[in-house]
């Protein structure tokens, strides 16, 4: 199993004054736990291991939208960057597909996969699966199991963040960014009911903005 960058349970993060965050956002944010930076070299590693172990297999990345596609977009350019500067490449075409299993900041149990028809398409194919959070384990537990049904020839899984909650099944992705504790994470595309998408940093969401942004 590959390695992660470990976020303690006690990290406060960093002040919001020592970066760029949106004015809008000021006053929903406790801290930044992940600057843009970080993410960027951590995704640069992993797009190295990535291509290290599957250097030579032709490649379909599913990114898992929305929440995926800020991570998903970068990985796919360093994986593209090494590509032309290696020995070992890997060729690459893409899909995308979307879960749904939240409603505002509690699981519903119950995963929803729009565009699941089409997973038939993978069968004997090498798939990447691309996710930005994985929490209990049972979105991609439910994933992998259409996944399986389809017959592709390898699946693997790489997801940015994985949270540690009492809550989790166990499951654990072949590639992870970091390990982070069990609080509600908004920003480098995750969101809250939508919003925070466009932040850039990985922040933790206040509860007073938990309120504000429900639905």
């Amino acid at each position: 199993m590959a390695a992660f960058l470990e976020i303690s349970d006690d990290s406060k993060g960093h002040e919001l004054s020592l970066f760029c965050v949106p004015k809008h956002y000021e006053d929903d944010l406790d801290s930044v736990i992940i600057p843009n930076g970080l993410i960027k070299d951590r995704t640069e590693r992993l797009a190295r291991d990535i291509v290290r172990d599957m250097g030579g297999h032709h490649i379909v990345a599913l990114c898992v939208l929305k929440g995926g596609y800020k991570f998903f977009a970068d990985l796919m350019d360093f994986i593209k960057t090494l590509n032309q500067h290696s020995d070992k490449s890997v060729p690459l075409t893409v899909d995308f597909i979307r879960l749904k299993s939240y409603c505002n900041d509690q699981s519903t149990n119950c995963v929803k996969v729009i565009g699941g028809d089409e997973l038939s398409a993978l069968a004997g194919k090498n798939v990447l699966i691309v996710e930005d959070i994985v929490e209990t384990g049972k979105t991609m537990e439910t994933l992998l199991k259409l996944l399986h049904e389809c017959h592709p020839k390898m699946v693997k899984v790489v997801s940015l963040l994985v949270k540690r909650t009492p809550r989790s099944s166990g499951y654990r992705p072949d590639y992870t960014g970091f390990e982070v504790p069990d609080k509600f994470l908004v920003g480098y595309a995750l969101d809250y009911n939508e919003y925070f998408r466009d932040l850039s940093h990985i922040c933790i969401l206040s509860d007073r903005a938990r309120e504000k942004y429900k639905v």
